[in-house]
Parts: C-alpha cells; sequence; structure tokens
C-alpha cells in the first residue's frame, strides 16, 4: 500500500525521500500561490475588479465578500463597476469600499456604483513597490523553511536507516533544486508585477 505524502507529512512519518520531495514540493506551490493571490490586491495603473478582492461587506447580518453581493467591471482603465444582485444592500457596498483603506471614492445612482481609479502618483507607486518586495521577501523565507523542514525529515530516514547515503544526498540536491526553481519564480513574478505598478 502505498503511502499518502500529505498524511504521512501530516504525522511527519515519511518511509523515502520522494515522499519528502513532494510533501515540499506541494508547500512550495502553496506559498507561490499565495504569493499571487496576495499580489492581486496591490494596484497598478489600471482599474482591476481584483482591486476590491479584500473588501467584506456587513449585508443580511454578517460580513460577506463583496463579490458574493455584486458582479463587478472595469469597463475603462480609470474605472470598476459595481452592480449589486439585490439594490438594497447598494449603502453597505459603498460604505466598504469606502472605509476598505483603498484611497477609493464610489459614489452610485440607486442602481450601480461607479468607483473612480485615480491614477497612481510617483511616490504611491514607490510604497507599493516597497510592500511587493516585502511581501516577495516573506515567501522566501517561507519556501526557505520548507526547504529546511524537508532537509530534517530526509536526515531523520538515514537516521532511522530508512534510506541509504546516496539517497540522502540525492534528497539534499533535489529538494535545494527545488527550492532555487521557487525562489526563481518569485522573483519573476516580483519584476513582473514591479513593472505593472510603475507603468504609467
Amino acid at each position: 500500500m502505498k503511502s499518502d505524502p500529505a498524511s504521512a507529512a501530516a504525522s511527519g512519518q515519511f518511509q523515502s525521500v520522494s515522499d519528502v520531495e513532494k510533501a515540499a514540493k506541494t508547500r512550495m506551490e502553496k506559498s507561490i500561490t499565495d504569493f499571487q493571490h496576495q499580489m492581486t490586491s496591490l494596484r497598478t495603473g489600471r482599474a482591476s475588479v481584483h482591486l476590491l478582492d479584500g473588501v467584506t461587506v456587513e449585508a443580511y447580518g454578517s460580513p460577506m465578500p463583496l463579490n458574493h453581493l455584486a458582479t463587478l467591471h472595469a469597463p475603462e482603465p480609470t474605472l470598476i463597476t459595481v452592480q449589486p444582485y439585490d439594490s438594497s444592500q447598494i449603502g453597505a457596498i459603498e460604505k466598504a469600499i469606502r472605509s476598505a483603506d483603498l484611497g477609493l471614492n464610489p459614489s452610485n445612482d440607486g442602481k450601480l456604483i461607479r468607483v473612480p481609479v485615480p491614477a497612481l502618483t510617483e511616490e504611491r507607486r514607490k510604497e507599493m513597490v516597497k510592500h511587493l518586495h516585502v511581501m516577495a521577501e516573506d515567501h522566501r523565507v517561507a519556501v526557505r523553511n520548507i526547504r529546511r523542514d524537508a532537509n530534517d525529515q530526509i536526515k531523520k530516514l538515514l537516521k532511522d536507516k530508512l534510506i541509504s547515503e546516496d539517497d540522502d544526498r540525492r534528497g539534499h540536491e533535489n529538494i535545494q533544486k527545488m527550492t532555487d526553481a521557487h525562489i526563481v519564480k518569485i522573483e519573476e513574478l516580483t519584476k513582473l508585477k514591479e513593472k505593472e505598478v510603475m507603468e504609467i
């Protein structure tokens, strides 16, 4: 019976180097996905509906994500429109966008909320790039921590005589290659996003 790397990871009981590698790869990929998700909240020069991803609205007695209550569009480079499914929620939605600390000033005509997206100042762009680099560094650290955990698990397999010294060496090499590849991916994503943010 094959062991499941996820449950092995949860119990800390790995039987082979490939189990350790699979679990590390899954965790590193999650870190990249998380980084990509966080980056969508960073504003670029163009309007994007992702700008409002983090907005929650007090509706029907509980906080709800904005995209559960309305259809969002970016019909122009400097405008986002928000069309509530239920027009009675328009005030609550507008208030949530205004208080989300995004520097946006929505207005509504009773049916549709218009959210003008002002051009970013040079200073604001630079602040955002700084923030982007902090996010990138957090995720690089996360990937390196996963490498450390995986290397410890491989050492334990060797100590418990479950693998040979060759397996141990190969495992460490593979984990390092995987780490390098994921860190390069973070660098590439950061460069692309920085270019987007700085574009006028």
